[in-house]
């Protein structure tokens, strides 16, 4: 039997970062399919997704934002906390494949939507409680809207992608090199 140990990298941070990014931003995608994917995607279990419950879903994504658009700590900490009284919980052990040992939040009778939140809003302010908000935040590219969570082990994430980070690097390389050619010529 193996024990999961879900810190900061579980799959509920990264499951938050892509719903609030499906359902707040320009390029986003919530539909019911993208929805049922996230939750594929991020070991949640998407058969139980029914068409019902994709509004609830959306209505997260929306509650979420804020949470990484927050520049002051004690902001993201209300939120969180004013959440976490809003929320059903139940922490308990489970065990199930394919996670082992692992906690769930929500009572264990919950449907989908209120054991998504429960995972996600703890999972989100154990990384508050660890890290402060240098891990979490709105991408920095030009014209990007998307939010990020860095789960690396430097911290150092600015940008939703590497993409949105080589698109502004390349950039700031344009930039400087027509900045010496002018000096130059």
């Amino acid at each position: 039997m193996a024990t999961q140990i879900t810190g900061y990298r579980s799959k509920a941070v990264a499951a938050a970062v892509a719903l609030v990014n499906a359902v707040t931003t320009t390029e986003g995608d919530d539909s019911e399919d993208a929805l049922r994917e996230i939750l594929r995607v991020n070991e949640f279990f998407w058969q139980q997704l029914e068409s019902g419950d994709v509004e609830a879903f959306r209505e997260w994504g929306r509650t979420l934002r804020p949470f990484f658009e927050a520049e002051e700590l004690m902001d993201a900490a209300e939120l969180l906390n004013d959440l976490m009284l809003r929320i059903p919980m139940h922490p308990h052990i489970s065990n199930h494949e394919p996670h082992g040992v692992h906690m769930h939040y929500a009572p264990p009778s919950s449907r989908l939507p209120d054991r998504f939140r429960a995972a996600t809003l703890m999972k989100l302010s154990e990384l508050v409680c660890q890290y402060g908000l240098g891990r979490t935040g709105v991408c920095a590219a030009d014209g990007c809207d998307n939010v990020y969570a860095d789960t690396s082990k430097a911290g150092r994430r600015r940008f939703c992608s590497e993409a949105c980070a080589n698109r502004t690097n390349v950039a700031a390389f344009r930039a400087r090199k027509r900045t010496i050619d002018d000096k130059t010529a």
